[in-house]
Parts: structure tokens; sequence; C-alpha cells
């Protein structure tokens, strides 16, 4: 086991997942967001892998998560819903446990947004609102139901609420609204050091004729 600073993020996509990683990268610790570029590692076994992916292989063939992303320090966007792969390692509670289990230094945090907010950006991001989430099959989510703004933002608001449970006194698990002006400011305390940069990445283009759907 290792006290070794490690951060896991459970947030959804589109709640501020990427410029967390970016805050994270340019203040020093090595982040795997989303996917491992290949600049990033010499194994070329990890090019292009999925980060979800590799947590549970790591969870499922030795049964920590991490144990074939040693050179990394922070994981910031960790599902994964392209094609026919749904994976949510933020939703499951026996892969995030055994991180616990193997990693006591590890911090949790959980990048937030008002749900409505979230719920929008991913209705205009690529076609995640429109077909994926739908057609996900993803926990919480069965296939058939996300379509609506209702039915995401349900969804949205019971996955925070879930971790909330889950963690509760825990204060190795931090919950931050991205928006909030002291946003850096608390995940800097949480995590013991100082980001040296906050702001918005990969925001949405403006949408330039807003989309009719049903509640």
């Amino acid at each position: 086991m290792s006290k070794r600073l490690r951060v896991i993020n459970l947030g959804l996509p589109k709640s501020g997942t990427t410029t967390l990683g970016h805050a994270l990268k340019v203040s020093g610790l090595k982040t795997a967001d989303y996917r491992i570029r290949p600049h990033q590692t010499g194994d070329e076994s990890l090019h292009r892998q999925f980060v979800g992916k590799l947590m549970y292989d790591g969870y499922f063939h030795v049964g920590d998560p991490l144990a074939r992303m040693a050179a990394f320090d922070c994981f910031t966007e960790i599902s994964v819903l392209r094609g026919e792969t749904s994976l949510w390692p933020q939703m499951d509670w026996g892969l995030i446990d055994a991180i616990r289990h193997h990693h006591p230094g590890a911090r949790f945090v959980s990048s937030w947004r008002d749900p409505r907010a979230i719920s929008d950006s991913m209705l205009r991001w690529s076609n995640l609102g429109t077909e994926r989430l739908p057609k996900g099959n993803i926990p919480g989510l069965p296939n058939g139901f996300g379509e609506t703004t209702n039915e995401r933002i349900r969804w949205i608001e019971a996955h925070y609420a879930h971790l909330e449970r889950l963690f509760a006194g825990d204060d190795a698990y931090l919950c931050f609204d991205i928006a909030r002006p002291d946003a850096a400011a608390q995940i800097g305390a949480h995590l013991g050091l100082t980001l040296k940069w906050w702001g918005r990445r990969n925001a949405n283009k403006p949408r330039k004729q807003k989309k009719t759907e049903s509640a």
C-alpha cells in the first residue's frame, strides 16, 4: 500500500474535468485525462488506452485499479462512453474502495456544476446528450433514458448525492463547484498544494440555434 498522493476525480463528463486536469498538470502533477497520450509514457501498451479501461484491467486482474498507471498522479476524466464501450468507474464502489485500500494517500474529488448546466453542456457536446447517453446503458441511466433534460438532471443529481453518502464524514473526499471563486483554493487545501492555474478549458462552442427538446 502506498501513501503517495493520487488524485481521482469522480465527477461526471462536462462538469469541469478538463479544467481540473489542466490545473493539476500545470501545478506539476502528471495527469491522465480520459485516455493516455503517446507523449505521456514510453510504455507503448498504454498508448491511447482509456483511463477507465485501465482502471478496470487493474481492478479485475490484480485488485488495484491504478496498477497499470503507476506513472500518473491524477486521473481527471475516468468514464468512457464510445461505441459499445460504457465504463463508469466513478459509479463503482468496489473499484473506488479498492483504490482506497491500495492507496491510503489517495484524495478523491468530484467536479460539480449546476446539474442543469451539466445537462445542457452534455446536450451540446457532439452527440453525447442526443445519442450516446440514451443508448449507453449507464449505471443509473438504463438504455432508453437520458434523452430529455429532466431525465439527465435526475441522473446527475443522483450521482452526486450517491457520492456524498459513500464518503460521508471522510476527509479524503471533496466535492467542489467549479464556478466558485475559491474553487482553486478549496482543491489546493484538499490536496496540500497550491494550484498554479485556474480558468476554463474544453468549453462548448456557442450554440448557433437552440435545440428544442421535450422535458
